[in-house]
């Protein structure tokens, strides 16, 4: 038996003056939809992560709100030996820039998005995280499982 391993990343819940969130479409694998964001560094912080993450995929500038949440993602698929990851999910406001498709090796699109009207699939963190912060709730901690019949992706 293989034993996995813990990773931390970030993603951010960014809202605009409409009221949509922005999603981005991860370029490969299942092609599933997520909130922008990505691996935390070594001695970085998650609210740095965010948004130097968030900078990077999608060239917006980001203000860091709240944190809508610690979701701790778990769930073998497919066999492989896929770590256990603790996502830090922050709400967020644009504070300069267009979202932009800046990294297509890892995103092939980034759209604004109604939370009535959002696409599928997506990742499990991704809905819930947004189903937690349209709900109003900040400071969440809870475990989210992979869907098997999706993808390995967070």
């Amino acid at each position: 038996m293989v034993m996995s391993h813990l990773t931390s990343a970030v993603v951010a819940v960014i809202g605009d003056d409409a009221g949509r969130v922005l999603l981005c479409q991860q370029s490969s694998g299942h092609r599933l939809w997520q909130l922008p964001g990505g691996r935390i560094r070594r001695d970085e912080s998650p609210a740095h992560a965010v948004c130097r993450d968030v900078l990077a995929e999608t060239g917006l500038r980001i203000e860091v709100t709240d944190l809508v949440g610690l979701y701790e993602l778990t769930g073998n698929t497919c066999g492989e030996d896929v770590p256990d990851v603790v996502m830090h999910a922050f709400r967020a406001a644009v504070a300069h820039g267009e979202a932009l498709v800046n990294e297509p090796g890892r995103i092939s699109r980034a759209t604004w998005y109604d939370p009535g009207e959002l696409p599928e699939p997506m990742t499990a963190t991704a809905r819930a995280a947004l189903a937690d912060a349209a709900a109003g709730r900040s400071g969440v901690v809870r475990a989210v499982r992979r869907d098997p019949a999706r993808s390995v992706a967070v």
